[in-house]
């Protein structure tokens, strides 16, 4: 990796695998993010895991201050003593901490780590009327799930879930030799808006959540022999077509039908 493309926040911290940390250094790459995110004074940003600043410098470069929330105690001490006026730090873990006590129209960021990116994803969703969006660096592989279309492998429970509540771009690839240490498979930034109340089909995220977890339970057969158990359980038996497979429905499929089930109390 050239001097040129490394991140000024380079120190001797080592990245610890617990907390699945890889840190970005690519200065282009960092650039072309925070284009992305376009942060403006006055906004509300917060930052999961900012780790060794790569990214919080190149925002604060354009706004005064943000909330950053960081697990590693020995980075959140650094943080406390490195930028106290400019980085509102919270030390806590991401899949526990409550994001609804920072306010509304939050603008949240990060380079998420790749071991917790499903379950933080499915956390951030309880918040997302809060939130005016989300840009987050994540295993491309998920990202791809995240917005793939029906009738491919990669459309998933992922899929409809995230698809039902968020608008989802992915907006750039970016290769293991923009991070130190390199992982071993390639990474992509997504940005997530949350659809408005208005955009929003009315149901139950439990309902939902767990109408999808039959359908794919057994994704190489056709439905009957997934989802049409669950929905006999349910009293809806008949009134699907489950010639299917769980991939060639369509989230709008799933969201009617979820709405045609009671809520779970």
């Amino acid at each position: 990796m050239t001097e040129r493309r490394r991140g000024a926040a380079q120190t001797s911290h080592v990245a610890r695998k617990r907390f699945g940390q890889h840190f970005l250094i690519d200065q282009q790459i960092i650039q072309t993010i925070v284009d992305c995110i376009h942060p403006q004074p006055g906004e509300r940003l917060v930052e999961i895991g900012p780790g060794l600043g790569a990214l919080t410098l190149a925002l604060l470069q354009r706004i005064p201050r943000l909330a950053a929330v960081e697990i590693d105690r020995d980075l959140a001490a650094r943080w406390r003593r490195q930028a106290p006026d400019k980085v509102k730090l919270i030390e806590a873990d991401a899949l526990d901490f409550d994001f609804a006590s920072l306010g509304t129209d939050l603008r949240i960021v990060g380079n998420l780590p790749y071991n917790i990116s499903t379950p933080l994803l499915f956390h951030l969703m309880d918040v997302a009327d809060q939130v005016r969006d989300q840009h987050f660096m994540l295993q491309k592989e998920v990202i791809d799930r995240m917005v793939a279309a029906p009738g491919g492998r990669d459309f998933g429970r992922l899929s409809v879930m995230l698809q039902w509540r968020y608008r989802m771009d992915n907006l750039l690839d970016v290769p293991p030799e923009a991070f130190d240490p390199p992982p071993k498979v390639d990474s992509a930034v997504v940005r997530m808006v949350p659809l408005p109340a208005d955009a929003l089909p009315a149901i139950d995220r439990g309902v939902l959540s767990a109408l999808v977890t039959a359908a794919f339970s057994q994704r190489r057969k056709l439905l009957r022999h997934s989802l049409g158990p669950w929905l006999e359980r349910q009293g809806l038996g008949g009134q699907f077509d489950l010639q299917r497979r769980a991939e060639e429905v369509s989230t709008a499929e799933y969201v009617a039908l979820a709405q045609s089930l009671p809520a779970r109390v």
